[in-house]
C-alpha cells in the first residue's frame, strides 16, 4: 500500500511535461487518474499507456479557463472514478515577454490559464472536499514567482498570484480536513524549458523533479521549493535592496 493507493487524483495540464510525468508515476503507485487538458488525442495516448500497466485513468478534454468545463470535468471524474482526493493544479504556459513588445492579450492569456485556470479547478472540487472533510489541493507554482525575472513579467506575476491564492486557501481551510500544498520547482526538463539558449542553473531531469513533488505531497508539506540550491538563492534575493537585485537580475535572463 502506498499513499496513492485507491486515491482519485485530478491533474490539469496532464498532456505533457510535469503533468504527464506526475500522472505516470502516480498510476504506478496505485492512484486512479482523471487527466485534464485540451488535447484529447494526446491524453488518450497517456491513458492507454497507463492502462497497459494495469492502472486506472480517464481522459477528460477541458479548457481550464472555462469554469463550467472544469466543473463538468470534475463531475465526470467523480462519476467514473469516485470522489476526488487530490487536485494537482498544474496547467500553465510561459513564454518570453520583452517589455518593448508588451502584448496585453498575451499577458491575459497567461493569467487566465495559470491563475484563473487553477481557480476554476479548485472551485470544481473544493465543495465536495469540504463536505467530506478530506482532500488535498496542490498548486504547481514556480521559483519564478518569488521575484520578477527579466523577460518574464507575465509568467512571474502569474506564479506569484497563484502562490498567494493557494496560501490564502491554506489559511481559510484550516480545521476543515482539506490540506493545501504549494510546490515551487526550479528548472525542469520539459517542453516549457526546451530549446532555450540561456543557461538554466540546476536544471533537473523530469523524473527527479516528479519524485520530489510527489514526496512533498505525500508528506503533506504546506510548501516545498526545490532544488534547494536554487531555492536558497531565490529566497535570499528577497532580502536584497531593489537596486542590487535589479543589477543581478538584468545580467541573468533565463529566457533568451
Amino acid at each position: 500500500m502506498t499513499f496513492w493507493t485507491d486515491k482519485t487524483v485530478l491533474i490539469t495540464g496532464a498532456s505533457s511535461g510535469i503533468g504527464k510525468g506526475l500522472a505516470l508515476e502516480i498510476a504506478a503507485r496505485g492512484g486512479r487518474l482523471g487527466l485534464v487538458a485540451r488535447r484529447e488525442d494526446v491524453l488518450n495516448e497517456i491513458v492507454s499507456e497507463i492502462r497497459a500497466r494495469h492502472a486506472t485513468a480517464i481522459a477528460v478534454s477541458a479548457d481550464v479557463r472555462e469554469a463550467n468545463a472544469m466543473k463538468q470535468a470534475a463531475d465526470r471524474v467523480r462519476v467514473e472514478l469516485g470522489p476526488i482526493d487530490v487536485l494537482i493544479a498544474n496547467a500553465g504556459i510561459g513564454g518570453t515577454d520583452p517589455v518593448s513588445k508588451l502584448d496585453p492579450a498575451r499577458v491575459a492569456d497567461v493569467m487566465n490559464i495559470n491563475v484563473l485556470g487553477a481557480v476554476n479547478s479548485v472551485a470544481a472540487v473544493l465543495p465536495e472536499m469540504i463536505e467530506r472533510k478530506s482532500g488535498q489541493l496542490v498548486a504547481i507554482a514556480s521559483l519564478a514567482g518569488y521575484r520578477g525575472l527579466a523577460k518574464s513579467a507575465a509568467y512571474s506575476a502569474s506564479k506569484a498570484a497563484l502562490s498567494s491564492f493557494f496560501e490564502s486557501l491554506r489559511i481559510d481551510l484550516r480545521h476543515t480536513g482539506v490540506m493545501v500544498t504549494i510546490i515551487y520547482p526550479g528548472f525542469i526538463k520539459t517542453p516549457l524549458t526546451s530549446g532555450r539558449a540561456a543557461k538554466m542553473p540546476y536544471l533537473m531531469e523530469l523524473e527527479d523533479g516528479v519524485k520530489k513533488i510527489l514526496a512533498a505531497i505525500e508528506k503533506g508539506k504546506k510548501s516545498y521549493a526545490f532544488p534547494w540550491q536554487l531555492a536558497t538563492i531565490v529566497r535570499s534575493s528577497l532580502l536584497m535592496p531593489p537596486s542590487l537585485y535589479d543589477w543581478i537580475a538584468e545580467r541573468n535572463s533565463f529566457r533568451e
